[in-house]
């Protein structure tokens, strides 16, 4: 995988695929093989760019916190290692707070935005269960402990658990360090972008599963509402991985919106 390097810190990145620009941001402690549903299906009509997030995966894991914004400014680093000045974001959970922050920072960088499992952080957000957070921030687990704990918490109790074990493999094998981990959850609890993202004027699909109890559905919802014009749409069946509960209705409502981008609709979405 290439490099580039961002205020002292070395992100990893690759791309796969040919077509319009598409960057993938991914989540909290995920390395960007965690896109190993959704990215072969993008890669067929699109130029897929995926990087870690520092402090996970290949990408150095400096100390302190890692702000939104110095993580957004990874990703534009990343476009400019790959020669491209505007492409179409793509960003899950952390990763989706990163592409609104990404949005905001550089807008004439963005051709669309797409927000899955998300929230826009601040007072209006609707907290997961006290459940959900004492796992986050408790230590001393074990990986497969922590695996174990949030399993529930992630997945749709319908998902079968072979898929399951499918990512977690991917996730064991690229586990946070400590100092990865804090620096990406520290810098979520310091930002919020709700008072911003009204700014943003990109086509934008929000979507989100139904059954999410990390970061509960009501948060696209409010996003939804408040970026003008932004599509909402929400996966039955489906939790805080919704690619991997259901990835047919996932894929379906990703295409659909990024093929509306081809077909000149820039306007407002139902």
């Amino acid at each position: 995988m290439p490099f580039v390097m961002n205020e002292g810190v070395k992100i990893s990145w690759d791309e796969c695929g040919s077509g319009e620009p598409l960057l993938l941001i991914m989540g909290l402690s995920y390395p960007s093989y965690m896109w190993h549903r959704t990215r072969p299906v993008l890669a067929q009509g699109y130029r897929t760019i995926a990087f870690d997030n520092r402090g996970i995966g290949q990408s150095d894991v400096p100390s302190g916190v890692y702000s939104m914004s110095s993580m957004a400014s990874d990703g534009a680093a990343v476009l400019d290692a790959a020669g491209v000045e505007a492409a179409h974001v793509f960003g899950l959970s952390m990763g989706g707070m990163i592409a609104q922050e990404f949005a905001l920072q550089y807008p004439k960088r963005v051709r669309s935005l797409i927000l899955g499992c998300t929230g826009a952080g601040g007072p209006h957000a609707v907290r997961a269960e006290a459940a959900v957070l004492e796992i986050l921030v408790r230590q001393g687990m074990t990986p497969e402990e922590s695996r174990e704990a949030i399993t529930p918490f992630i997945y749709d109790s319908g998902t079968p658990r072979g898929r399951i074990d499918e990512d977690m493999a991917i996730r064991m094998k690229w586990y946070p360090t400590p100092q990865g981990y804090a620096g990406q959850l520290q810098g979520i609890f310091g930002w919020e972008a709700y008072s911003r993202i009204a700014q943003i004027t990109v086509p934008t699909l929000v979507i989100h599963g139904e059954t999410d109890r990390l970061i509960p559905a009501a948060n696209a919802k409010l996003i939804a509402e408040r970026i003008p014009g932004a599509r909402l749409a929400l996966i039955p069946h489906a939790s805080h991985i919704f690619e991997t509960d259901q990835p047919a209705a996932a894929h379906q409502e990703i295409l659909e919106f990024l093929g509306a981008q081809h077909d000149g609709s820039r306007g407002t979405f139902a």
